[in-house]
């Protein structure tokens, strides 16, 4: 089975800077397009950044100069790199994976909070 694995999530300043890490295993991790969504409470959940094979990236308007995603195919490993970090980025943030044949998965979640 596909399996992700989040950590990085804690509790920073505004403005801080923090990066997410995920780990996948189960499948062949370079031909998977990687990702990070987050949700907050009371808030649909979003797509913030993803990557694909050969490392194109797309970016939520909100985060766009402030994160950086980035993946190590050698290393199955997948990160968010947040910096400026704002009270509004607080979320749960999730690693997410699709393969070639669409399949989708997901990791447990990171909690990220930013005081104000």
């Amino acid at each position: 089975q596909v399996q992700l694995v989040e950590s990085g999530g804690g509790l920073v300043q505004a403005g801080g800077s923090l990066t997410l890490s995920c780990a996948a295993s189960g499948s062949i991790f370079s031909r998977n397009v990687m990702g990070w969504y987050r949700q907050a409470p009371g808030k649909q959940r979003e797509l913030v950044a993803a990557i694909g094979s050969y490392g194109q990236t797309n970016y939520v308007d909100s985060v766009k100069g402030r994160f950086t995603i980035s993946r190590d195919n050698a290393k199955n490993m997948m990160y968010l790199q947040m910096t400026s970090l704002k009270p509004e980025d607080t979320a749960v943030y999730y690693c997410y994976s699709r393969n070639p044949q669409a399949w989708e998965y997901w990791g447990q979640g990171t909690q990220v909070t930013v005081a104000s």
